[in-house]
């Protein structure tokens, strides 16, 4: 099994939240720009890069849904944040001479690419940075499921999620000092302890793909090329029992 820093391919999974920076809402450029500065330097090392970005920093399906919303407009509302998201990475990327393409799962021309699974993989060999917006076009699944339907699609050697703790753990560590850290962790092992990691979906997806998932925090600058090279703290999932 290929160790984190032999993926050539990967499919970063970043939060909506992650791009609020110290905000309670909405997007913070300075927070979208390191970011961007992180990617622009693992690209610019030869790595090919996807990139999902959830939408809760702007509305979450879910949570509209639990407010009384019908829940299918409310994930639609969801998708159409997470392309607004997309957006904004792209504009940070080529600010920093990176080419980046934002590929929605809801065609929408004006705006952006539709996605297209044999273009996004022609992007991602000529070194482009796909940003893959809109979850998987249909209501009732999460970005995560997204972030893993396009890993499998585009062959990624691995699902990456960046976080804001170091990997998985046995508990929330911001509210359980006692919660244990895993270096290694099998799918089905995080399922039967039932770790909110991903949702069962994705994890299914990525589990029965044969794809790794290594969990990071992105809080932490420089982190995703060193984990990329294989140092730095991140918790690997994988596939096997």
């Amino acid at each position: 099994m290929a160790q984190a820093g032999e993926f050539k391919r990967v499919l970063l999974k970043i939060s909506g939240e992650a791009l609020m920076g110290a905000r309670d809402f909405g997007i913070d450029m300075d927070m979208v720009n390191r970011v961007a500065g992180e990617i622009a330097r693992a690209q610019k090392r030869g790595h090919e890069i996807g990139l999902v970005i959830g939408g809760g920093n702007i509305f979450r399906g879910v949570a509209g849904a639990a407010s009384g919303m019908e829940r299918a407009s409310a994930d639609y509302m969801g998708m159409l944040a997470t392309v607004m998201n997309a957006l904004a990475m792209q504009n940070a990327l080529m600010g920093q001479g990176v080419d980046a393409r934002v590929m929605s799962a809801i065609p929408m021309p004006t705006v952006c690419e539709s996605f297209a699974r044999a273009r996004a993989v022609r992007h991602l060999e000529k070194g482009k940075v796909v940003l893959f917006a809109a979850g998987t076009g249909s209501p009732y699944f999460t970005t995560d499921t997204g972030a893993a339907l396009r890993a499998a699609e585009m062959n990624c050697d691995a699902l990456m999620k960046g976080t804001s703790v170091d990997g998985v753990y046995s508990a929330d560590p911001k509210t359980d000092p006692s919660a244990e850290r895993f270096d290694e962790i099998s799918y089905t092992e995080m399922l039967r302890r039932d770790l909110k990691v991903m949702d069962a979906a994705a994890i299914a997806l990525a589990r029965d793909n044969d794809i790794p998932l290594i969990v990071f925090s992105i809080r932490e600058e420089g982190n995703l090329l060193d984990v990329l090279e294989g140092k730095g703290a991140f918790t690997r999932v994988t596939p096997g029992a």
